[in-house]
């Protein structure tokens, strides 16, 4: 009886200690589409391939979803009305959004400045930023 009791301490402890290493993601990019989107489906030749290998891609992790049938898990400031719409959010609420896609330059543009409006939200976690490579500085001898 005591083992049994000294496992589930020590189960708990352990799944304690998973859950708190797991990185939280603060924010996501939601992408709001519909079937026959052509500018969708140019998003999804010129950026998606690209874009959950990129830093961007890292600070606002891509959710997307149907027009015609939103999550109820998301809260937007307006509904959505153009597609492909992308919204930032963080913990389900809307902080900004690009409506349309006129592509990729204005497409990472319009995204970086985004991110950069909302650094807390869309920080990467501590190992990612460390992963990152560092500009290293020569000294000639």
């Amino acid at each position: 009886m005591a083992w049994a009791g000294l496992a589930r301490v020590v189960l708990l402890s352990a799944l304690c200690a998973l859950i708190t290493a797991v990185p939280v993601r603060a924010a996501e990019l939601v992408m709001v589409e519909q079937v026959g989107c052509p500018w969708c489906e140019a998003w999804d030749r010129e950026i998606a391939p690209a874009y959950p290998k990129t830093e961007e891609g890292k600070r606002a992790p891509l959710r997307r979803v149907d027009l015609h049938d939103l999550p109820e898990d998301l809260e937007f400031k307006s509904r959505p009305v153009f597609t492909p719409t992308f919204v930032l959010m963080e913990e389900g609420r809307e902080l900004q959004r690009i409506e349309g896609y006129a592509g990729d330059q204005f497409f990472w543009f319009l995204l970086g400045q985004m991110l950069e409006a909302h650094p807390e939200a869309t920080a990467l976690p501590e190992e990612d930023a460390t992963a990152l490579p560092e500009a290293k500085e020569e000294v000639p001898e």
